[in-house]
């Protein structure tokens, strides 16, 4: 089987995922995965469409992402895998559905407005 190619977003992040058999290896940026994520929830986050497809350790991920902070990086990077997964074997795209793993977030920053210090806060009012 040759390898795969996906891509995950998610607020600012993309993530551009390779996945091909192997050991169970997950590379981002060059870096190992706890190194990239020392929080274990964005470890998890990451790690979830393997768990829920039951292939833990049967593929080699290299990732590359951009973007964004960590929970934008960790829920682009879950969807490319998931996408990824889903093309090698359509058998699991059920499980991975059921899970709500192909939902693109699409939840971003509001943007802010002219005259307020922020999207929606506005400054102090002064009757006097």
């Amino acid at each position: 089987m040759a390898q795969i190619n996906a891509i995950g977003r998610r607020k600012t992040s993309t993530a551009r995922i390779y996945l091909k058999p192997g050991k169970g290896e997950i590379r981002i940026n060059n870096r190992s995965l706890v190194e990239f994520f020392p929080l274990l929830s964005h470890q998890n986050i990451v790690t979830q469409p393997f768990r829920v497809s039951e292939t833990e350790g049967k593929f080699d991920v290299l990732v590359n992402v951009k973007g964004g902070g960590f929970s934008g990086q960790a829920g682009a990077i879950s969807l490319g895998i998931a996408r990824a997964l889903d093309e090698h074997d359509n058998e699991l795209h059920g499980k991975l559905k059921s899970a709500s793993l192909f939902t693109r977030d699409d939840r971003m920053v509001e943007r802010k407005k002219y005259g307020r210090p922020k999207a929606r806060k506005r400054f102090q009012f002064s009757k006097r």
